[in-house]
């Protein structure tokens, strides 16, 4: 099953494969500046509602909804 970062309830960026590629395509996209490590110190290292989820589905890969946009892409 693929895997994408979450806002509460919205998907904000695209499905990959596996759970690492989800978390290295977002800090790489700017969507984090940090991956939570299981084991690190409690702490907030993403922002307040984000996850990582699975997306059900039979490998489909599923876009991010189309009104959402990166910071850099706001005009």
């Amino acid at each position: 099953m693929p895997y994408a970062l979450f806002d509460h309830d919205k998907q904000i960026d695209q499905a990959f494969p596996t759970e690492k590629q989800a978390w290295e395509h977002a800090l790489i996209s700017g969507l984090i500046f940090d991956v939570p490590v299981a084991d690190e110190a409690p702490g907030q290292v993403i922002p307040a509602g984000y996850h990582m989820k699975q997306i059900p589905g039979d490998g489909e890969v599923c876009e991010p909804a189309p009104e959402w946009k990166l910071p850099n892409e706001i005009s």
